[in-house]
């Protein structure tokens, strides 16, 4: 085991702030499931192996990281938090959508700058910690208005269509970039495993198709989730085309004000 502040500082104060979170209320066992799953996700990805791996050797696995932290880890927690709690929360301006999404996507593209990453690296004991609290600290309000807000399943598709399209040129950026582009993990010693431009290829890759899989994966459930309820509205036909005017049933008199036919 190789065990860092992440996993012996910050998933037990986030398990010990979601107990407090639970007291004097029920909670379903659904919530408490995605609690204990969001703050295991942390735990594991920086007490097994991955955490040398991230520190020491390869781009693939900080990547890893980064996306528990960023993306995996804060959507469990937010699932986790009880409607009550979230009501007190709901005027926070950095739950709502145009300050948390801006503030999700500008976190994550500073910290992956190569001179702010690679600063990140030579600073594991300070300025790491300080990156991947606020990796979850975005990923907590970007999520917030997703599963707390009061908005339309349409404007959350819309949201998380932004979400998935504004985030994934980042990944394609690394596959497609024909150098690497970190000098930390080109110059570190590696005894197997990949190359530096392939272990970028290989964290580009999989950064890509992850967001695509998650974001993607939630914005095409709103938007099946806003058509059915335009369908139960009546404001979609189940062929896809707004309902016609009905026709006036012949018989009836005319409506009051209108012009009467003369005898």
């Amino acid at each position: 085991m190789h065990p860092s502040a992440e996993a012996i500082g910050l998933a037990p104060a986030l398990a010990v702030g979601l107990l407090i979170a639970y007291r004097g209320d029920p909670v379903s066992r659904a919530r408490v499931a995605a609690g204990a799953l969001g703050v295991g996700l942390v735990f594991v990805a920086f007490v097994t192996q991955l955490e040398p791996l991230a520190n020491h050797t390869f781009l693939w696995a900080h990547l890893l990281q980064n996306v528990v932290l960023a993306e995996w880890a804060p959507l469990l927690l937010v699932l986790a938090i009880p409607p009550r709690l979230a009501g007190r929360a709901a005027g926070f301006p950095l739950f709502r959508p145009f300050v948390a999404l801006p503030l999700w996507l500008v976190t994550y593209y500073t910290w992956h700058l190569p001179w702010i990453y690679d600063t990140a690296l030579r600073n594991p004991h300070s300025l790491l910690h300080l990156e991947h609290l606020t990796y979850l600290a975005a990923g907590i309000c970007v999520w917030w208005p997703v599963v707390h807000g009061r908005s339309s399943a349409g404007a959350k598709a819309a949201y998380l269509f932004a979400a998935f399209v504004l985030a994934s040129p980042l990944g394609l950026l690394l596959a497609l970039i024909p150098r690497a582009i970190y000098p930390f993990y080109v110059h570190v010693p590696r005894s197997w495993g990949p190359g530096p431009l392939v272990d970028q290829q290989i964290a580009g890759v999989t950064m890509a198709a992850e967001e695509a899989i998650v974001f993607f994966g939630a914005f095409a459930a709103y938007l099946l989730r806003f058509l059915a309820d335009e369908q139960a509205s009546g404001q979609i036909s189940p062929s896809g085309k707004r309902p016609a005017a009905r026709a006036r049933p012949a018989g009836l008199r005319a409506a009051p004000g209108s012009a009467r036919s003369r005898h």
